[in-house]
Formats: structure tokens, sequence, C-alpha cells
């Protein structure tokens, strides 16, 4: 028996890592000691009242810019967008049915009571699996593309280039990154949209793709993908990019030591900071675009209308997306993104 657990397989993916975990470190390790050690079970609780259910990152990291880094940016992509769109699920479901139907949705507060009076509070997450799985599809091409474009970029400009012209790489790669990301999401927004302001069109994914797939096809799916683009691309380049330049400026000036020296604590408050600033000036560019299926809004509503709501909802998101994703990052072993030069002509060996 305790051979058995001694070889236990690691419950973390493998293929997330260039090499093994020490084994010293793991949760499994210390229960197999203490079995040894204890063969009494009362005298293992009591040894051990609460053991931590977290498992440690290895303490041998993953070699950048490996398929092993890409896979592990890939994955915190997945957690990044698919589970903080999930989570403003009511608020991007006033937004939807504020641009569709501005006469009836008025305001947030007269959205949110419309909502709340007709459909109950179940109505407010209506559409919440196409979002989970569409924007899932999308953080895990956006950021896993967007490491590999940034570092492909900067390896055709060479390391001056690429260190004269980094806003140029950053934007580059987030926008190629983007536009791959953009294919995997349609779908599930194509359902998203119409399941929230289509009023008795399908109460989810489940009953939603098979009669939107009825009545349009699979190229309906896809029907919307240019103005996804038009909407997305802008949005993703600016996020990208004012967040990789806010988080240098955050080290450079406003934290008095380098980041290598700072706290794993320290450096994802700066993600979060930097990922904050950088959703409101994605909100600003990207809002105009995301107006463009409301009609009679004219040139002033096409700017504004929505705005606020949209800067609140698209700030707190794009701060807690990279939060998470540097969270992850750091979990693995990799280090915080942001506070550096591109990463031109580092070898993969």
């Amino acid at each position: 028996m305790e051979n058995v657990r001694r070889h236990s397989p690691s419950p973390i993916p493998r293929f997330l890592y260039s090499t093994s975990m020490s084994s010293s470190n793991t949760f499994f390790n210390l229960i197999t000691s203490t079995n040894n050690n204890n063969s009494d079970k009362h005298a293992f609780r009591m040894s051990n009242p609460r053991p931590s259910v977290m498992i440690p990152a290895p303490s041998e990291k993953i070699q950048m810019y490996s398929p092993a880094f890409y896979a592990a940016c890939t994955v915190g992509g997945i957690f990044s967008c698919g589970l903080t769109h999930m989570a403003v699920t009511p608020l991007d479901l006033v937004k939807c049915n504020m641009q569709i139907n501005p006469t009836k949705y008025k305001s947030i507060s007269s959205g949110f009571g419309i909502l709340l009076k007709e459909q109950g509070i179940k109505g407010f997450f209506r559409g919440w699996a196409p979002t989970l799985l569409g924007y899932s599809a999308q953080g895990a091409c956006k950021f896993g593309f967007y490491e590999f474009f940034k570092k492909y970029y900067s390896d055709l400009a060479g390391p001056e280039f690429a260190a004269k012209y980094k806003t140029l790489i950053y934007l580059a790669g987030s926008a190629s990154a983007e536009v791959i990301a953009d294919v995997a999401l349609c779908p599930m927004e194509a359902v998203k949209v119409r399941v929230q302001t289509q009023p008795g069109f399908a109460r989810g994914l489940s009953d939603g793709l098979p009669k939107f797939m009825k009545s349009e096809g699979a190229a309906g799916l896809y029907k919307g993908l240019a103005p996804l683009w038009g909407r997305q691309i802008p949005y993703t380049m600016m996020k990208f990019a004012s967040f990789e330049t806010i988080v240098e400026l955050i080290y450079k000036h406003a934290i008095p030591k380098p980041k290598e020296q700072c706290s794993k604590t320290s450096q994802l408050g700066v993600s979060f900071a930097g990922g904050y600033v950088a959703g409101v000036l994605c909100a600003i560019v990207s809002h105009p675009a995301d107006n463009l299926a409301v009609k009679q809004l004219g040139l002033w509503g096409l700017f504004t209308r929505g705005l606020p709501l949209r800067i609140v909802m698209i700030g707190t998101l794009t701060g807690a997306q990279w939060g998470l994703y540097d969270s992850f990052k750091v979990f693995v072993g990799l280090p915080t993104s942001g506070g550096g030069p591109p990463p031109a002509n580092v070898n993969k060996a």
C-alpha cells in the first residue's frame, strides 16, 4: 500500500512542465512520510489537523519560450478570460440590451430593474454557458498566440530594433493573436447575443445552438466575424501594448527597486493595477465599434452610449484577467508579465 502511494501520479498535467516536479515539495510525499512514521490513523490526524490542499509550484522552472511555456500561457488564458467574462455576465447582459433596444433599456439602473422584473434573478445569468466556452477559447488563443507572436516578431527585428520599437511589436503581436482568437470566439458569441437579447429564443446554449444552426446554418455562426474583428482587434492591441507600457513605467518610476527584487504578491498587484488602467483605455478605444449594431444613435451616441458601464466592466475585467493570468504563471514557476524589453533572440535550448 505504501508503495502505491509513493508512486501515485501528480494531479498537475505533466505537459505544463519541461521537467518533473521535485518530490520533496509535493503534498503526497508529506502524507507518505507521515504514514511511515505514524501507523495509527488517529496520530496522523492529530499531527496533521489541517493539511493544505494546495499543491506547491514546482521548484524547477519551465524553460522560457519552450512548448511547455506556450502551453502554460494557453491554459492561463483559458482561466483568465473564461472565468472573468462569465462573472460579469449580468453587466454584459444589460449592456447588450441597452445597445439592441435603447428605447426600452434607457440606463444601467433601469436595465437591471427591467431584467429583474421580467426574468427574475436567473435572468441575470442568461447566456453564461456560451460566454464561458467562447471566451475560454478566445483567451487560450489570445494569450498563447500573443506570447508566440511577440517572441517571433522580436526575433525578426533583432535585439536593437526589438528594444527600440517594442510598442510596435506589442501591437503587432496582439493583433495577430486576436485575429485567431476571434475565430474561436465567434460561434459562441453569436449564440450568446441571440440568447441574451431575443426573448423566448432559447434558455441557453443547449437549446440555443441547435436553433441557431437550424435557422441560419453553420455559416451563420460567423456572420458577425468582421464586426467582431473591428471591435476586438483594437481592444486587444490597446490591452496588451498599454499593459506592457504601464507595468514598465510602474517598475521604473513608482517602485524603488527592480522587479526581480519585488515579492510575487507585489508583482501580482502591479499586474492588476496595470491591467485595470489598460482596461479603461481599451473600453474607450473599442466602444464605437461595439455600438455599430445599434441604429439611430448618431455620432455622439456612437461614442458615448453605454460607455460608463463599459469602462467599469472592461476596467475590472481586464485587471482581473491580468491578475489571474500572472497568478497562474507564478503558480507554474514562470515570471509575471511586463516590466522588461521584448524577448529578442532568447535561445530555447
